[in-house]
């Protein structure tokens, strides 16, 4: 199989990005929304695409990098072919997701309202740096999620559709930081499962 031209690879995983984080990205995006529409008189508020654009701006980013680890690490196959690196993917991902630092990046994603109130910003620059803040504590958050796309496959929709439902579960759900820390004991057994006993 051909390998992708690197521009090819960016805008592949740009899509992706932004199917896969916007849906969990969308209750601070309305929030944002809302409150333009209430203080309509005030010029000082952006509109709601320069808040987006921000946060877009950051899996860009990611998506730049994601492209060049793909490209060094995975190559025309889509996926890694090591057991012991897929394994090492899974066990590391595991034990991310029961990390204090996910949990805070985390707590920030499930409170839009709290975290526009903290750091609300006026003007278009003032926009784009809090959509910025918010894409840089959801990369924070999901970042290591994204890296089980080696191990599935990067074009297998299964595991595209699989990690969108994880992120929006953990991130919308009344207690979804009890998914994710689910998610990460599965992925350390899993892990560990495919490292001892050469499993699938």
């Amino acid at each position: 199989m051909r390998e992708a031209p690197l521009g090819t690879l960016v805008v592949m995983w740009c899509l992706m990005m932004i199917a896969m984080m916007l849906p969990s990205a969308t209750p601070a995006i309305l929030l944002y929304s809302r409150v333009r529409n209430v203080r309509n008189r005030d010029s000082s508020i952006a509109q709601t695409w320069v808040f987006v654009g921000g946060y877009l701006a950051v899996w860009l980013m990611f998506s730049i990098a994601a492209a060049l680890a793909q490209k060094a690490l995975a190559g025309p196959s889509m996926a890694l072919q090591n057991r012991f690196a897929e394994a090492s993917i899974l066990v590391a991902t595991g034990l991310f997701q029961l990390s204090p630092i996910k949990s805070a990046c985390l707590s920030q994603c499930r409170s839009p309202a709290e975290f526009l109130t903290r750091h609300w910003r006026p003007r278009w620059n003032g926009a784009i740096e809090l959509g910025v803040r918010h894409g840089v504590y959801c990369l924070g958050c999901c970042w290591m999620l994204m890296t089980l796309l080696f191990v599935g496959g990067i074009m297998n929709l299964l595991w595209v559709a699989a990690l969108t439902l994880l992120i929006a579960g953990e991130k919308l759900l009344p207690r979804g930081q009890f998914v994710g820390r689910a998610l990460g004991v599965a992925l350390v057994f899993w892990g560990a499962a495919k490292l001892l006993l050469g499993g699938a």
